[in-house]
């Protein structure tokens, strides 16, 4: 084990800058065998989209063109558009012409005009926004210059209450003690069944759930202090579904309150992304209920937050991400996961290689929870390598309740039934808590790994590593035996190992 001196910690910033530059600028690298349509800011949806000259504008045309299996859809560079795109089966997604990556931002305009935020409440420096809104996970000030801290409530008994102490009602003037704070509301539409057997009606926060968003500014009206500010509102932006063999290349993807990449259900064939910038993702409600797992102590509040940069929630064939910078996600980067409810789940032949992410609670997660007596699912042929994987639990996701859970790589401690799964030639870059969590239900689902790179504080976390059948692995301390436990532990003989002192 080598102590990582501050010239080999700049080295690694070095790396870091050089591999987010180069996924930047990679070139257009898609092959398109049917036909090519082109989508611009300069565009109309009445063209034909078949060339540049005459492309179309809007996601909504895309979203809804009759398109074939080997077709593309290639969106200007230097453009930015706004909403969601439903893909096609077989379609490719990419970008045409020079310079930056085409941007997708999440929701319809920025928030960036004076004239839309009202002082509501002087004396707190409460200002709220001239429209309704879908609920937002955070705002992004300045392109990540800021942003800010959401206060939920619970609803519980027909009434919002603060979430650490439910016999105390919420009110926004008392909670909102920050500057940026943020607090969106809405009850509009309420269930009619009882939430987790408790019988009381509960809010229903989904993509029609529109609310006013109040925004706590100390220097005065937020149009005038920041000269951008983006809400990542509760909108997924790549909604593949089970749709076969979409492909996505060299987009950015930013301020997505949801996933910005959202695929499951069924079996999902030959998912493809490659050379996209995801950012800034997350954060909304995911639903109201009556236990909240986000809770340290559990049975309190009532409130799940979620967004991942890409996820297939489901089964899953011939999944690649590669070449990705993906950073500040509220969950995870990259993730494949699903609790199998009984039904028979096989997720086979995933790669994760060659990605920067950076900030993330979660850098990459996965599981596999078997349970109302599934005993046929499994994972098979899932490789993690090349990839760089910094400051888990550092970035603005850490405002979560389980400030515990972060990972580098998050396998939580579920059946996790695998065969051939390999981890080898990563680089772990320090985590808030644990760098590693891969745990089975049996040792030999746990994954071989071999020539990556530790670097962590002394006294973090090292993470676990094993079968839990009898009991629940060790969360090993990164401590001057680090390279040891790596070694005899993880099995990982070929580490590198390196503490900050």
């Amino acid at each position: 084990m080598v102590t990582a001196t501050e010239t080999y910690l700049r080295q690694i910033d070095m790396l870091c800058d050089a591999r987010r530059q180069q996924i930047r600028d990679l070139p257009d690298r898609l092959v398109i065998r049917g036909k090519t349509y082109y989508v611009s800011n300069a565009g109309d949806d009445s063209n034909d989209g078949l060339t540049p000259d005459t492309a179309w504008k809007t996601l909504e045309k895309v979203s809804t063109a009759a398109l074939s299996v080997g077709d593309g859809v290639l969106f200007r560079r230097g453009d930015l558009f706004r909403g969601k795109v439903i893909t096609c089966a077989g379609v490719s997604y990419g970008a045409y012409g020079t310079g930056e990556k085409p941007k997708f931002y999440g929701w319809n305009r920025g928030l960036d005009d004076p004239a839309l935020w009202t002082l509501t409440d002087a004396e707190h420096h409460i200002w709220k926004w001239g429209e309704k809104i879908l609920d937002p996970g955070t705002l992004v000030f300045n392109h990540g210059e800021a942003h800010s801290v959401k206060l939920i409530p619970s609803y519980i008994g027909g009434r919002f209450v603060c979430r650490n102490d439910e016999a105390k009602l919420f009110d926004m003037r008392c909670e909102m003690v920050r500057d940026l704070d943020i607090y969106w509301h809405f009850e509009d539409t309420l269930t009619t069944a009882p939430s987790k057997g408790q019988n009381f009606p509960i809010p229903v926060v989904n993509e029609e759930s529109l609310g006013d968003l109040y925004l706590r500014c100390d220097r005065g009206n937020p149009a005038e202090v920041f000269g951008s500010i983006e809400a990542a509102t509760k909108r997924p932006m790549f909604v593949v579904g089970s749709k076969p063999d979409v492909r996505i290349d060299n987009l950015c993807l930013k301020y997505i309150g949801h996933h910005a990449i959202t695929a499951g259900g069924g079996c999902v064939r030959g998912l493809h992304v490659s050379g996209c910038e995801i950012g800034w993702i997350g954060g909304t409600i995911q639903h109201y209920a009556g236990t909240d797992p986000n809770y340290p102590e559990g049975g309190r509040g009532t409130v799940t937050r979620f967004g991942n940069g890409i996820e297939i929630y489901g089964g899953c064939d011939g999944y690649t991400v590669e070449d990705c910078y993906i950073y500040q996600c509220y969950d995870a980067g990259i993730t494949h996961q699903m609790t199998t409810g009984g039904k028979k789940i096989t997720m086979t032949d995933v790669l994760y290689q060659n990605n920067l992410i950076e900030y993330c609670v979660y850098s990459i997660e996965y599981f596999l929870e078997m349970n109302n007596g599934d005993t046929e699912s499994y994972m098979d042929g899932i490789e993690m390598c090349g990839n760089i994987l910094r400051y888990s639990g550092y970035g603005w996701g850490q405002q979560r309740h389980n400030t515990h859970t972060p990972a580098h790589i998050k396998g939580w401690s579920y059946t996790n039934k695998a065969s051939n799964y390999t981890v080898h030639d990563n680089i772990f870059d320090r985590a808030a808590y644990r760098m590693l969590h891969l745990v089975a239900e049996s040792d030999a689902s746990c994954p071989v790994m071999h020539d990556n790179t530790y670097i962590q504080y002394a006294g973090g976390r090292i993470g676990q590593y094993g079968g839990n059948e009898i009991a629940e692995p060790e969360n090993l301390v990164f401590d001057d035996r680090a390279e040891e436990k790596i070694t005899e532990v993880f099995g990982d003989k070929n580490a590198k190992v390196y503490i900050i002192r």
